[in-house]
């Protein structure tokens, strides 16, 4: 009975208009009766929204229960009192407002979500399909729905005006055929235009399939996957060789009983090969960007297998070799894309930490999917719309994610090899490429190029610090002012920044930052497997909106001589100077505790010292340094090279700098 008497308001509502006039014009029934009618109309419409559901039995020891909501009550009280009011005063007026009241009504729903976010069309499209919440698309289907509630508000506001107009200034008729006709025509037309333009939306909508959850058909065979050198040279894999490759390194893989595997191939192409051939195999992956014998030894566990591109390696396995020469696997074989479960993967990143000696971070690929999705829901168009070149090694955390599995879940093409020079910068002028770099990296292409021939880049960087002036001249050769992000090995991405707006770094949305009682930063997010979130050795400033400023790290902080110095600190005073391009100030332990200083000079500090004595040079740096620091602080020993030891992130390596101190040059010790 509850749903007959929803279907008979709901069609009394539509047909309203015809209703009125085919009892006041066709029939010609006095307007006490009609608005009789319409209350009548009130009392069906509160009964049938307020009354038991037949599902709601009454029990012999329960009194009856009646859904109840403030709607309905408006609705019927709001049709009670037209009905009243036209009886009262015995004029139809008040009967050809429906439409206009509807409106509005429609108008204020409508328009209050965009004020009071999220939008109306957006809380239709996620009651319909659940999914879109947290997708890696949400943000772009909320924009498309927020277009579309201002098109329903604009209407309705137009709505309104034509249907006053006919109330005032028209007869019974034309309201009818307006008001059930041409006004319901343009809604049908508003529909219909908007499902076309939905379509073609949702089939221009990026794709995005992760590693652990893409299959076989997830693109088509001709899709590409990579290219060498550049777009345009038209070098490319697609996906059916990645199926294809992927399905040979797992043949490989089977014949093999070892449970972790070592992992370092430098072309991005091979390296996803084996990497996602890995998981499939429930392999252990250890990703290690260090592959001297000495370090090898250290890490590798008994029966431990290692896979490179790298050749004369010893006790390893040449990737490039297997899937090349092996034969191809049968059509079966290359649609199978066996299950990986990302919570039960296991990877092992190995990081310098703060002493410089690496040490291994277990992962697993629910956190990298995670912060992918993150990055993608925020900077997705910008990805989906270029090609990806890096020159970070895709062994670090920094380079895996982005270079690695974010384009492949995005379906962006990358460059299968990295960028090693400057120079080859100048070749990518024939497509729009996003450019996954490190600090370092950017810093020597400054300087050595004017201006590059680039479309629309756009550039992230991250694996260290990103000097100001540096960004700038990143701006003017590149025409990108960088997004840097800050972020570890053990907790993925916590923030970002472009320096132009300030040096405030922005949370992540889904991250929680605090400050521990020595300052440093803890954080929570999804990326983070301990509830109770990461404790970080950086130093912060958090400010009242959010956002935090990094005031270096702790284990920056040296005791000399019972004195606190943050070597931070020394580094930038050093840079005061504008005759240095880079410094790296150490703690050293021998006899006793000092500090010593590597340093870099620029054009300007070349000149300047030019035909200087050693110790002349070391004398400037110490007396620039007593306007700030007392004299036991001030390093003691000084070393001027042509650049700092650095890994391929960009790091400064700060054992092989130690080691640059442990013999006496003249002129150190100039201050006892």
């Amino acid at each position: 009975m509850k749903t007959f008497l929803k279907v008979f308001v709901a069609l009394i509502s539509i047909l309203y208009p015809v209703l009125v006039f085919t009892l006041l014009v066709v029939y010609k029934m006095p307007v006490r009766i009609v608005s009789l009618c319409v209350v009548f109309l009130a009392l069906v419409y509160f009964l049938s929204s307020t009354s038991a559901s037949s599902k709601e039995k009454i029990q012999p020891d329960k009194k009856k229960k009646f859904s109840f909501s403030i709607k309905p009550l408006i609705s019927s009280v709001f049709l009670f009192a037209v009905g009243i009011i036209c009886y009262i005063t015995n004029s139809s007026l008040f009967l050809k407002l429906y439409p206009i009241v509807i409106s509005l009504m429609l108008l204020f729903v409508f328009g209050i979500t965009l004020i009071t976010k999220p939008n109306m069309i957006f809380r239709f499209a996620t009651l319909q399909d659940k999914s879109i919440i947290g997708s890696v698309n949400e943000k772009r289907i909320e924009r498309y729905c927020l277009k579309v509630t201002y098109v329903w508000c604009t209407f309705f506001i137009l709505n309104s005006l034509a249907a006053a107009y006919t109330v005032f200034f028209c007869d019974e008729r034309v309201w009818t055929i307006y008001n059930c006709g041409i006004s319901y025509a343009i809604m049908g037309t508003i529909f219909a235009v908007e499902f076309i333009i939905r379509w073609r939306v949702n089939k221009k909508m990026p794709q995005y399939f992760p590693i652990s959850k893409f299959k076989a058909d997830s693109r088509k065979d001709d899709y590409v996957i990579c290219y060498e050198n550049k777009w345009t040279d038209k070098i490319y894999k697609t996906w059916k060789d990645f199926l294809t490759d992927s399905a040979k390194m797992r043949n490989f893989l089977s014949k093999h009983d070892a449970k972790k595997f070592i992992l370092h191939v430098n072309d991005y192409y091979y390296f996803l090969c084996c990497f996602v051939a890995l998981l499939q195999c429930k392999k252990e992956i250890a990703l290690t960007a260090n592959i001297t014998e000495e370090f090898l030894k250290e890490m590798r566990e008994d029966g431990d297998e290692f896979l490179t591109d790298v050749k004369n390696q010893k006790d390893s396995f040449f990737v490039p070799e297997i899937i090349e020469n092996s034969s191809v696997p049968s059509e079966e074989e290359i649609r199978t894309t066996p299950e990986i479960n990302a919570d039960e993967t296991k990877i092992h990143m190995f990081t310098s930490g703060s002493t410089g000696k690496p040490k291994a971070v277990l992962q697993r690929m629910t956190e990298f999917e995670l912060d992918n999705e993150f990055v993608f829901s925020k900077w997705g168009a910008e990805f989906t719309k270029r090609k990806n070149v890096a020159t970070v090694s895709q062994h670090h955390i920094y380079g895996f994610l982005f270079t690695i599995t974010l384009p492949f879940a995005a379906g962006v093409a990358f460059r299968r090899t990295r960028i090693e020079f400057p120079a080859e910068f100048e070749k990518l002028d024939d497509a729009e490429y996003m450019i996954i770099a490190v600090p370092a990296f950017l810093k020597r292409t400054v300087e050595s190029e004017d201006k590059l021939p680039l479309k629309d880049a756009f550039i992230f960087t991250s694996g260290g610090v990103l000097l100001p002036e540096v960004a700038e001249k990143t701006d003017k050769v590149f025409g990108f002012w960088p997004v840097e992000v800050y972020g570890s090995t053990e907790t993925s991405g916590i923030a970002y920044r472009q320096s132009k707006n300030g040096i405030q770094w922005t949370p992540f949305d889904n991250a929680s930052i605090t400050q521990n009682e020595e300052g440093c930063l803890n954080i929570r997010s999804p990326y983070i497997k301990d509830p109770a979130g990461f404790q970080t050795a950086d130093l912060v400033e958090i400010l009242d909106d959010g956002r935090f400023i990094l005031k270096g790290r702790k284990d920056s902080i040296v005791k000399i001589e019972e004195k606190r110095v943050s070597l931070i600190e020394v580094e930038n005073r050093i840079l005061l100077t504008k005759l240095v391009k880079d410094v790296c100030v150490v703690a050293m332990s021998d006899r006793r505790q000092y500090l010593a200083a590597a340093i870099v000079f620029n054009e300007d500090g070349e000149k300047k010292f030019e035909g200087w004595k050693k110790f002349d040079i070391n004398m400037f740096f110490h007396d620039f340094l007593l306007d700030y620091f007392e004299n036991v602080v001030i390093p003691k020993k000084w070393r001027f090279l042509k650049e700092l030891p650095m890994d391929l992130q960009g790091k400064k390596k700060k054992l092989e700098i130690q080691a640059l101190f442990t013999k006496t040059e003249d002129g150190d010790n100039i201050a006892k």
